[in-house]
């Protein structure tokens, strides 16, 4: 098993301070706009990007939900392994808002269909963005990109991009990893 460094924990930072510029030029102070973090690793992300919109960028109360797509998935049955569900806090209505589903990779776009079918039981949001910080270009199943990616990546199927995050594995850094 090898592993490359993808990004540094600055590069991260760089990377995540432009995502937050291009949502406040899209969605100025936010008054419409509900930030969606995809259970589980994209809440990481959420919370991060949360935190620099209103400490930094000086935007306040972000509404921030977590959104759990387990038993929404096309594949939920097919897997050997018990599955363990996630908890989905949505503590506002979405109808007719802008939500941006956030997660940390886009590899064959099925957790974003699961979560655009999930998020229906909030209500019927006016328009739906997916902000990802790593774009696996070419691993898509389904016709989805991203309205805004950290970095595009070209990974072949047996690599994995792992993200890990300051305070859940105690360092901001993506990587390459090679299984063969």
């Amino acid at each position: 098993m090898s592993q490359k460094v993808l990004l540094t924990s600055k590069e991260v930072d760089i990377i995540l301070h432009r995502l937050a510029c291009q949502l406040i030029e899209k969605h100025l102070d936010f008054s419409d706009t509900i930030l969606v973090g995809i259970q589980p690793r994209g809440t990481f992300l959420a919370e991060r990007l949360k935190d620099l919109l209103e400490n930094e960028y000086a935007i306040p109360k972000i509404a921030l939900g977590y959104l759990d797509i387990t038993f929404f998935r096309d594949d939920f049955r097919r897997t050997s392994k018990p599955l363990e569900a996630n908890k989905t806090q949505i503590d506002f209505i979405v109808e007719n808002k802008k939500v941006v589903f956030i997660d940390d990779v886009l590899y064959t776009g099925r957790s974003i269909r699961s979560a655009l079918t999930a998020i229906q039981s909030f209500g019927r949001p006016s328009e739906i963005e997916l902000l990802v910080l790593i774009d696996r270009r070419f691993s898509r199943h389904l016709p989805i990109q991203p309205d805004y990616r950290g970095r595009q990546v070209d990974a072949i199927n047996d690599e994995k991009v792992k993200v890990c995050w300051e305070n859940q594995d105690g360092e901001d850094a993506v990587y390459l990893i090679n299984n063969k």
